[in-house]
């Protein structure tokens, strides 16, 4: 049972980069315009931000760090970690987080890394940097969370290109003996892996001619074995099913009461499917944010992205936030923590 607790590691700031292009899910051509109105009713996706062509995680990443540490006037030689947790690295060697870590100014004593993980991603990478720092041998840390996932949809499926935007995340941590314990409960199944998959340009299927070729699956479904392929409906199944029990077993274990939250912060998948959940744990609407109507999903930058564009202001009192994401892998996971204020900069647009 991965159910754990941190110490002594606290937030000092988040920040969160997206593209400047906005596509509007009611221009969305390749379907009806009262398809277009029950989609932006039912997902809670109205506008998502688009890459540029060219424009890669680590671009949108490096002006949320950079924009971070001056806001927290932080000296680029205290920072002695970097986790970077995306599915769209710049290349297929060397890791991003390396490169992060040049184009941050950052030392040569600097830990660099990624992990591969998308919609619980943030979770599990707050859980590693909190994990490493909390014996003190790391002293600040960056945690950035995000990925270009409009880079694998194809226009042309319905089922995937209107719910996915980009973005990039930066949190900042620091050793803190005075830090509240943060909880956390990771979970996997990979017997799910299918669920939410790019088929063909890694090791098991290697990239070949054909892959971009498109084929009809069925009607406002067009896309090649080299585009995101999504069950929608196992997806939701799967999410409605596990997230719930999972944040109801770490209130239980960690002692923090359900009630005891102020905010419910989710991974921003859909609205029907995040609202079924929030029903069944029977949380207050008003405590459960959603950025999904200005930004869509953005894979594991949605929970930071969300504390940034709509917690701001309470982000610098006394809170107590409960945090889950679930998705890709299949994998899901939850963190609660309390937090006695930290810097919350706007939304910035490159």
């Amino acid at each position: 049972m991965a159910i754990f607790t941190t110490h002594h590691v606290s937030i000092s700031g988040i920040s969160a980069a997206v593209p400047a292009c906005t596509e509007s899910n009611l221009d969305y051509d390749y379907v009806s315009e009262a398809e277009r109105k029950l989609l932006v009713k039912t997902t809670g996706i109205l506008n998502r931000r688009i890459a540029a062509p060219g424009q890669t995680l680590t671009d949108l990443a490096e002006i949320a760090g950079n924009r971070l540490l001056d806001f927290l006037g932080w000296n680029r030689s205290e920072v002695d970690l970097l986790v970077l947790v995306t599915q769209s690295r710049d290349y297929v060697l060397p890791s991003s987080g390396v490169i992060l870590q040049q184009r941050l100014g950052l030392s040569q004593y600097c830990a660099a890394f990624d992990i591969g993980l998308g919609c619980s991603g943030y979770v599990y990478a707050m859980s590693v940097a909190m994990s490493m720092m909390q014996s003190g041998g790391f002293r600040k840390g960056l945690v950035i969370a995000g990925d270009i996932s409009t880079s694998g949809t194809n226009p042309r499926d319905k089922s995937t290109y209107p719910l996915f935007g980009d973005a990039a995340t930066a949190t900042a941590l620091e050793y803190n003996r005075d830090a509240a314990p943060v909880h956390f409960n990771l979970q996997s199944d990979g017997t799910g892996a299918e669920t939410i998959i790019i088929p063909d340009g890694a090791l098991r299927h290697p990239p070949t001619a054909g892959m971009y070729d498109v084929q009809e699956f069925e009607p406002g479904i067009i896309r090649s074995r080299r585009d995101l392929w999504l069950n929608g409906l196992d997806v939701f199944n799967f999410s409605v099913r596990e997230a719930p029990p999972n944040m109801q077993q770490l209130c239980t274990q960690s002692g923090n009461p359900l009630e005891s939250h102020d905010w419910l912060v989710m991974h921003q998948a859909n609205l029907l499917m995040n609202e079924t959940i929030r029903k069944k744990l029977k949380f207050p609407a008003e405590k459960t944010p959603y950025s999904l109507n200005d930004f869509g999903n953005t894979s594991s930058a949605s929970i930071p992205l969300t504390i940034v564009s709509k917690c701001a202001e309470a982000s610098a009192t006394p809170q107590r936030w409960l945090l889950s994401g679930f998705g890709v892998g299949l994998s899901w996971g939850s963190m609660s923590l309390s937090t006695h204020g930290f810097a919350c900069m706007p939304v910035i647009e490159v």
